[in-house]
């Protein structure tokens, strides 16, 4: 296939996902990007002390190393989100009580999301992160039950997505839309022009 990305240079190597995310996928595939789906499977609890941005950014190394591993040949991305409140990182609900819980706790109040992404290609190592803050209106206990209900939360952090139904439970959003989603373009632009530098101009 010919490389045409205006923004990214072309690896010269097969892509893979580290990732069983539809939503990450989805966003690649709107970027022209093919890829190979391989997820990876790892602890997530948080390190005793660890901030948000060190968790995301470990989180999606640990995803991405071993896959690259089996992919000796191939650049993989590997990525993952958290949402933060009180100084508290929020992942996915454990259940339908647990959801509720978390939702109720963000109703009327400013969040931070966390989304890192992670390129491993061959012994080259790109790693960073992006945050966004969401404002959420009041929320009432029967919206809530309603939204939890419907399964959106369910394999979310903080038992909300913004591609979805979430979108309602959103009053202001102060950065990156796609952060909030799981994949920080932004971010992960700047980690690709590390490794493989600045696309090459021209073509037809």
């Amino acid at each position: 296939m010919s490389w045409r990305h205006p923004f990214l240079a072309d690896p010269g190597r097969p892509l893979v996902l580290a990732s069983a995310s539809p939503r990450r996928a989805d966003i690649l595939r709107a970027q022209g990007l093919d890829f190979t789906v391989e997820p990876a499977h790892i602890d997530e609890v948080a390190l005793p002390g660890e901030s948000p941005g060190a968790h995301v950014e470990r989180l999606a190394l640990e995803k991405a190393r071993p896959v690259a591993r089996s992919f000796a040949d191939a650049v993989v991305m590997g990525f993952d989100t958290v949402v933060v409140i009180d100084d508290e990182i929020l992942g996915k609900p454990d259940d339908r009580d647990h959801a509720i819980a978390m939702l109720s706790r963000l109703s009327g109040r400013t969040h931070v999301v966390h989304s890192s992404a992670a390129l491993v290609c061959g012994a080259d190592v790109e790693v960073g992160h992006a945050t966004t803050r969401v404002r959420f209106r009041e929320l009432g206990t029967g919206e809530i039950e309603s939204y939890v209900d419907g399964g959106e939360p369910m394999d979310k952090a903080g038992a909300w997505g913004i591609q979805g139904a979430g979108a309602m439970l959103v009053a202001h959003l102060d950065g990156g839309y796609f952060t909030v989603m799981g994949l920080p373009l932004a971010c992960m632009r700047e980690l690709w022009a590390r490794l493989f530098g600045a696309p090459a101009s021209g073509g037809g």
